[in-house]
């Protein structure tokens, strides 16, 4: 787009900066969508109405908005946070390193804790693969492969086991035994006035 002004005129919504940022990205090879937000905001800078730019670069009257709005907003230096497309999903490769993960010890990944935690695995594989999904899906993935972060007991709470190496101490079978002697009340009665 060659018929945008120079840097000297101030624009409507850019700032001298961002407008050197847009005309700058403009020169390298982008994907048309993104190449469209670029001159939807410029444009606007420009002093187009939305019924101009959409007629002349051939979107929705929605998509100017938005990209009038992002400009007004002062944020059009940040036209590339908004990805275009599906967000990645997962893969083969992703759900095996999930489960090297959930079963190894965070520790041994500069960690400061001993159990995964669903958060710190969603993290962590963000990390890795550049993949973003919510800690309830890291759940959900670790539910379909009969894992979880939660650390399982061993035996059922109703048969102890059995210590081992004499180097520990089991108490089982304790109950409580609540009687009259123990268990002194005071009771008052209040007064209304």
């Amino acid at each position: 787009m060659s018929e945008h002004r120079s840097q000297n005129i101030q624009g409507k919504y850019l700032t001298p900066f961002q407008r050197k940022l847009l005309e700058k990205s403009l020169q390298e090879n982008l994907a048309t969508s993104y190449r469209q937000r670029i001159e939807i905001m410029l444009l606007a800078d420009d002093g187009k109405s939305q019924t101009v730019i959409c007629r002349r670069l051939g979107c929705s009257p929605a998509t100017v908005r938005h990209w009038m709005h992002i400009a007004r907003a002062g944020m059009a230096h940040q036209w590339q946070d908004c990805p275009i497309g599906r967000p990645k999903t997962v893969n083969d490769q992703y759900i095996e390193r999930l489960r090297e993960l959930v079963n190894s010890n965070p520790r041994d990944y500069g960690y400061p804790f001993r159990r995964w935690t669903a958060n710190f695995l969603e993290k962590h594989l963000a990390k890795e693969f550049g993949i973003e999904i919510s800690d309830r899906h890291i759940k959900r993935l670790l539910k379909q492969m009969g894992l979880s972060t939660i650390p399982r007991k061993n035996q059922p709470q109703d048969q102890p086991s059995q210590p081992s190496g004499g180097s520990k101490i089991l108490i089982g079978n304790l109950e409580s035994k609540t009687t009259a002697e123990n268990t002194n009340f005071l009771f008052t009665q209040l007064e209304q006035a």
